[in-house]
């Protein structure tokens, strides 16, 4: 490997840093400066992500050591094929709401906290950036705080009072989270001694059996299901999507809580190995059930929904089931699809909560009733909302039909009927919550004529919408490019080479 390429994992967090703290100062003396060292810095980070997934598509594993300190004493970044697929997908979906954000901001932030508001979005991406690089479980809880508190301050930063009351719900849950995750990784450092996952995974097998294990198992998972907002530790979401700023609302909709996913996958299969979860301490059935609540209970509570946002807050609950049914499945299609949906989740519900942002922008209006014949006032933003929406759905070629196509497949392989039909019934809920919001734009009359002619939004906030919309699309077209990325991650996770 390109001796080059193997310094580049300690960049992603060390550079970005930095830039947080120039876009700080030089922000203080002339404010336009925070917006593009915020946008460079992010656009770096995604330019080393394709590097280096690019040069693990062979199967090859980057592990560098900080400070040249090899575990346990050192620090461990380790790059493979799954966190390397995460990295490119949260920091393109970072890339472009950053983007988006440049006129978007301006609707929930006032000009003066214009500044933090940058800095501190680029500190909640580098906390994501390293929660997915470090194969140490004590750093993951250290970024992952890192990442939560950034994510705190931003919900509560909106001009809407009511975003502080989200915000501060999102701490004392968030708080409880980190809590149980950080006794878990305790009650392992207990067990083994070491905190490096590769090393964990080995010496686990022969404590298996202590109910220290078992302990730390449950809380890290009681822990993670919260970030992760999995059914019905929720509490949090609901909220903090629906009165966060539309940018803040992005961000977390697409990266922090695809990236917790991650870690909640990382944990259970490269620490705790397939072999626990469904033979030492076999919960898999359990999430299994659970997951098929999560997404009938969120599909129905999203149809309940009059707000714009709040609706595609409760849909996202929902999709979060997606990802846990593949944990409740555990094999190999159904694992590729749920780290597939990871990658359409993210796409489809940052085009829609993008386009939900333009239209409060340009109208003021949140709710679904007040959108009646949109359409022929925001042509571009509607489409993309239709397609997204069919993705949402499971419309095939579209990329949420691919990873759902692979869950079901994965569930008939395993024996999981009932299960395969609890997705099925899923996507027809989605189709109900979709289909209002469609039904309002295209084919209500128009009843505000004080609105004038068109509405498009600028060309900044446009761009991003129109390249998840055509994402949405495209991948599922050709699925094959992101699956040969996706397989062999599935096959890591679940032991294979």
């Amino acid at each position: 490997m390109n001796a080059v390429i193997s310094q580049l994992p300690p960049l992603l967090i060390v550079v970005p840093i930095l830039g947080a703290l120039l876009a700080l100062l030089l922000g203080k003396w002339k404010r336009s400066f925070a917006y593009p060292i915020t946008l460079a810095m992010i656009g770096f980070q995604f330019a080393v992500s394709l590097v280096l997934m690019e040069s693990v598509m062979d199967g090859e594993v980057i592990h560098y050591y900080l400070g040249g300190w090899p575990p346990p004493l050192g620090i461990e970044l380790v790059i493979d094929s799954f966190n390397s697929f995460v990295l490119v997908v949260i920091l393109a979906l970072a890339l472009l709401t950053a983007v988006w954000a440049r006129e978007g901001a301006d609707l929930d932030i006032v000009p003066e906290k214009r500044v933090s508001f940058f800095v501190v979005f680029q500190l909640l991406v580098t906390g994501l950036c390293g929660m997915a690089v470090t194969g140490d479980l004590f750093n993951l809880y250290v970024f992952l705080e890192i990442s939560s508190i950034a994510a705190y301050t931003l919900v509560a930063a909106g001009r809407n009072p009511r975003s502080l009351i989200a915000g501060f719900n999102y701490l004392i849950l968030g708080s409880i989270a980190a809590g149980f995750i950080v006794l878990g990784i305790g009650y392992l450092y207990i067990a083994t001694g070491t905190l490096n996952m590769g090393e964990l995974a080995v010496m686990l097998p022969a404590h298996y059996g202590q109910a220290t294990v078992y302990a730390a198992f449950l809380f890290m998972m009681i822990g993670f299901s919260i970030k992760v907002a999995f059914f019905p530790l929720h509490l949090w979401l609901p909220d903090a999507y629906t009165e966060a700023p539309a940018a803040v609302t992005i961000l977390i909709a697409t990266a922090t809580s695809k990236v917790t996913a991650y870690a909640m996958l990382r944990v259970i299969f490269s620490v705790f190995t397939l072999q626990y979860v469904t033979e030492s301490f076999p919960v898999t059935e359990l999430v299994l059930i659970i997951a098929a609540v999560a997404i009938i209970a969120g599909a129905v509570l999203a149809i309940a929904q009059d707000n714009l946002k709040r609706m595609l807050a409760y849909s996202s609950i929902s999709q979060m089931g997606y990802i846990m049914f593949a944990l409740g499945v555990a094999n190999q299609a159904a694992l590729a699809g749920g780290i597939l949906h990871i990658m359409a989740h993210a796409v489809m519900k940052g085009c829609l909560f993008m386009v939900a942002g333009m239209i409060i922008y340009r109208t003021g209006f949140t709710a679904i009733r007040q959108l009646s014949g949109l359409s022929r006032r925001m042509p571009v933003a509607c489409a993309a909302f239709a397609l997204a929406g069919a993705s949402m759905i499971g419309i095939p070629p579209t990329i949420g039909f691919m990873s759902k196509y692979y869950l079901v497949l994965g569930a008939v392989v395993a024996g999981e009927y009932l299960a395969a039909a609890v997705l099925l019934a899923g996507s027809l809920l989605a189709a109900v919550y979709i289909w209002k919001v469609i039904e309002v734009m295209y084919f209500g009359d128009v009843h505000d004529e004080d609105l004038g002619g068109g509405l498009e939004a600028p060309v900044s906030m446009m761009v991003p919408v129109i390249i998840l919309a055509a994402s949405c699309l495209l991948l599922g077209i050709f699925v094959e490019l992101p699956l040969e990325v996706v397989g062999p991650a599935a096959a890591m996770l679940l032991g294979g080479d």
